[in-house]
């Protein structure tokens, strides 16, 4: 036994523990089980070894030979399956890629982690209903929470479980077939902290950051996680939501499961072109008539479930040139400060300012923005049909029939451009 030991903690002084989230009091901890199974196996040896100079058995009070027959079956049984776990660490290990995985005890007895409250009508989980419930949310929520409701919904043949407060930030709701006890629908939230978000999703963080031209160092601060299953699907989908910051720039980043699904984060403005910079300028002047600019920022988000990527400048404290790069098409939007007025006292002084934005005349929208389009775009507007938005005061649309070009600009009461855009997604 001693040569097991030492073999063991050798295994768990290198990996997975050199690459794994775990802290160094956990490896404590786990090394402290190694020399109580020492200990135990000394003091064991000791007490049933013949001839054995160690201390004597206490006096145990004797039973009836049935009880003691059937404790001599179990003992032993439960002695070893509990040396068993011990010996592994309390963990299984994953040796093709080196990760640590799911607790012992709680992979083969996860009900044991189910948190109940009281007076709780706990006879409507049967094992497999509670088995499903602990390890929906271990395995996608990444906590437990405490059920707080149970109840049968007999017109739909389920089981309603619920856990947490709905006016907190860690919530679930579950659904369960009352005759299988499989799942049927999930809703689940939880707001974790940075260094409770598992290794898998953390040791993307550095090279994803890279991805987009991002600080990779950025720190994270907060973490945003939502499960969903629907009627019909297969099994809960989570989204993980990780926010980093440093002391002048932020990033953000999204997995749906285990893969990252947006990017966003602040560039140095170095990585942004002469000629690029240039035009955003420009353009800025074109339609804002600002002559002194200064580039406050540069940012990019890169979202793989929209087939998006968006470069953004922002210039002083509110201009903004945003470049958008779609699967088959681009948009370049020229965006000012929103001049919309929330002045208002009552709903009658909102629809007359919408009335007089209505009654701009189509003439004098094209002799304001005509200027502004050639100056930027290059494109002459007398050709473009206009189409006004009735359920969006102030956004007008011209579209060139011929090659589906549209140009949408959105203005106010004076006709004052806020916003002059290319393209359309």
């Amino acid at each position: 036994m001693t040569h097991k030991d030492k073999q063991w903690e050798k295994e768990i002084r290198k990996g997975p523990f050199a690459s794994s989230p775990f802290t160094e009091d956990h490896k404590r901890k786990v090394l402290q089980q190694v020399e109580w199974m020492k200990k135990s196996e000394v003091g064991s040896k000791g007490d049933w070894s013949e001839g054995s100079s160690g201390p004597s058995r206490p006096f145990r009070p004797q039973v009836n030979n049935a009880s003691h027959k059937r404790r001599s079956r179990r003992g032993p049984l439960v002695a070893g399956t509990g040396a068993l776990v011990i010996a592994a660490g309390l963990f299984l290990w994953s040796w093709d890629d080196g990760q640590l995985v799911k607790p012992v005890i709680e992979q083969v007895y996860p009900t044991a982690a189910l948190q109940l409250s009281d007076d709780l009508s706990t006879n409507l989980l049967t094992d497999k209903m509670k088995r499903n419930v602990a390890t929906t949310m271990r395995d996608d929520l990444g906590k437990q929470l405490k059920i707080t409701k149970v109840e049968d919904l007999p017109v739909s043949g389920r089981i309603y479980v619920e856990a947490g407060k709905e006016s907190e930030k860690e919530y679930a709701q579950i659904w369960l077939d009352a005759a299988t006890g499989n799942l049927r629908e999930v809703q689940m939230r939880r707001e974790m902290q940075p260094n409770e978000l598992e290794h898998r999703y953390m040791r993307q963080v550095p090279s994803l950051l890279q991805s987009i031209g991002s600080t990779p160092t950025l720190k994270p601060v907060s973490v945003q996680r939502y499960v969903s299953m629907k009627q019909g699907e297969l099994e809960p989908i989570s989204h993980t939501t990780l926010t980093l910051v440093n002391e002048n720039n932020y990033g953000e980043i999204a997995w749906q499961q285990e893969q990252a699904v947006s990017i966003s984060g602040d560039l140095s403005p170095d990585q942004v072109s002469h000629s690029v910079l240039a035009d955003a300028e420009d353009a800025v002047k074109a339609v804002f008539g600002e002559t002194s600019l200064k580039l406050r920022g540069v940012s990019r988000s890169k979202d793989d479930e929209i087939g998006r990527d968006i470069i953004n400048l922002s210039f002083n404290d509110h201009y903004l040139v945003q470049m958008t790069v779609a699967e088959e098409n681009k948009v370049y939007s020229i965006i000012g400060e929103n001049s919309y007025r929330n002045d208002f006292s009552n709903w009658d002084e909102v629809e007359a300012y919408h009335q007089k934005i209505y009654d701009v005349k189509e003439p004098l929208l094209r002799d304001k923005v005509g200027p502004m389009i050639k100056e930027v775009f290059n494109v002459n507007l007398q050709e473009y049909s206009l189409h006004r938005e009735v359920d969006n005061p102030g956004m007008a649309t011209f579209e060139l029939e011929s090659t589906k070009d549209v140009i949408q600009v959105r203005y106010n009461e004076d006709v004052k451009i806020t916003m002059i855009t290319r393209g359309e997604l």
